[in-house]
């Protein structure tokens, strides 16, 4: 009763009848099915940025987390990729992909309600975050897999480059208002409040993708061996030149990124003296830059080719990696000119990500037979994300033992040689769709 309430709650019928009367027809947005999944992801990024900013929030200033504790923080988040990402293939191909979707989500949002609970009870502790972050990790490695091949079932392939565009579109809203709103609640409420947030808007996005109607076939009993369908979802990545080169520059790509993620907040808050709230009205210019990708990554396309805009997005994210250690403490002798930069600095990463992924995304499902998108999706990410952990604890490392400035030069360092791999060292500038 309570899920029929929120349905109508949240999706009205007058907005209803106007989509009917305005949205193209051959537009997305036509289906009812697609509007409630696509709510429930604008419900995932809001809560993402919360938790993305409150969890190490919790680790650097709270807990008074090391370098290398928040290289293994971030480690954890990542090891589920190398762990769980091929069985979860297996799965996703022998399984309806909502169900599994609704239940990762479910363990997400139980994991991350543990946080305030045992700040609550003066339980809270860094290995607390590591099982926290593992968990939360492992939720993301199933459901995010999961979200991407029902999404294929929702709108079709000829649908995925409009849902694609919306959900950029999502992530930049996100991006530009999110921060903004959890650096608010991290500094109203403190990191671990906060969370619950999060943990609200998961409950209601459960309440929302029960009422999809679509419901997938349920795919033909299989009497192979699990581990014989991991074999055939590596050997038809193998086997295909496209899908090998992207599985590696991703891989080099995520271990940057992770690396970064192990040390950017030590470096904010520590470093240039930043606070959750400054930090997160920051971040907000990285929506912009989301922005400003969902709008030049389908010109570029056209222009390049998939595969060059593909490496348009690696450049464009080594630059910004590239410019992070320079951002000195006291920019011109003003704190508010060193915000300023590293807001800059947000924007070319974020703008950079987006313009790599969304054509990165959209080419590897294009090659993809149906009977194998399952297990090519989990086997892409368990392939991509499995140098992270080693990225974030070599970052960590490198922060303990040299200081948090020089780690992250040594990620510009990679961001740079990686972008420059990408345009001389392969093909990709000739992939097209």
């Amino acid at each position: 009763m309570f899920s029929n309430i929120l349905c109508e709650i949240t999706i009205p019928a007058f907005v209803t009848h106007w989509l009917r009367q305005r949205i193209p027809a051959d537009s997305v947005m036509r289906n009812p099915d697609f509007r409630r999944f696509w709510f429930s992801s604008i419900l995932a990024h809001f809560g993402a940025q919360i938790t993305l900013l409150a969890l190490p929030i919790c680790a650097v200033l709270m807990l008074h987390a090391t370098p290398a504790q928040m290289g293994t923080l971030a480690a954890f988040e990542s090891l589920p990729f190398l762990l769980f990402g091929l069985p979860s293939g297996v799965l996703l191909d022998r399984s309806r992909r909502l169900p599994v979707m609704m239940a990762s989500d479910l363990v997400v949002a139980i994991a991350l309600a543990s946080v305030p609970l045992a700040w609550l009870l003066d339980l809270l502790t860094i290995p607390w975050l590591y099982a926290v972050g593992f968990v939360i990790g492992a939720g993301h490695v199933v459901g995010g897999s999961a979200e991407q091949v029902f999404l294929t079932f929702l709108v079709g392939r000829d649908g995925l480059v409009d849902a694609q565009a919306k959900f950029a579109a999502t992530e930049s809203a996100a991006r530009v208002v999110g921060p903004g709103m959890a650096g608010g609640l991290v500094q109203l409420l403190g990191a671990p409040i906060a969370i619950l947030c999060n943990v609200a808007g998961f409950i209601v996005s459960l309440l929302n993708l029960r009422r999809i109607r679509a419901r997938e076939p349920q795919p033909p009993p299989s009497n192979a061996h699990p581990l014989r369908d991991i074999q055939e979802g590596l050997v038809f990545v193998w086997n295909q030149p496209l899908l090998r080169t992207l599985a590696w520059v991703s891989a080099c790509w995520h271990l940057l990124f992770y690396g970064f993620t192990a040390l950017h907040v030590i470096f904010t808050t520590r470093v240039l003296g930043m606070t959750a709230g400054t930090m997160g009205m920051a971040n907000m210019l990285g929506g912009l830059g989301v922005l400003a990708a969902s709008l030049l990554v389908k010109p570029l396309s056209a222009r390049f080719g998939t595969g060059g805009g593909i490496l348009a997005g690696l450049c464009v994210s080594a630059f910004g990696f590239a410019l992070v250690p320079a951002i000195p403490a006291a920019l011109f002798g003003s704190a508010a000119w060193t915000v300023a930069a590293y807001a800059v600095v947000v924007f070319w990463i974020d703008c950079g990500a987006t313009l790599f992924f969304v054509p990165y995304i959209a080419l590897r499902q294009r090659v993809t037979p149906d009977a194998v998108l399952g297990r090519m999706v989990a086997t892409m990410r368990a392939l991509t994300v499995a140098a992270a952990p080693l990225g974030a604890l070599l970052a960590g490392a490198l922060g303990e033992g040299f200081g948090v400035r020089e780690g992250l030069g040594c990620i510009a360092t990679g961001a740079v040689l990686l972008a420059a791999g990408g345009v001389f060292g392969t093909r990709l500038k000739d992939a097209k769709d």
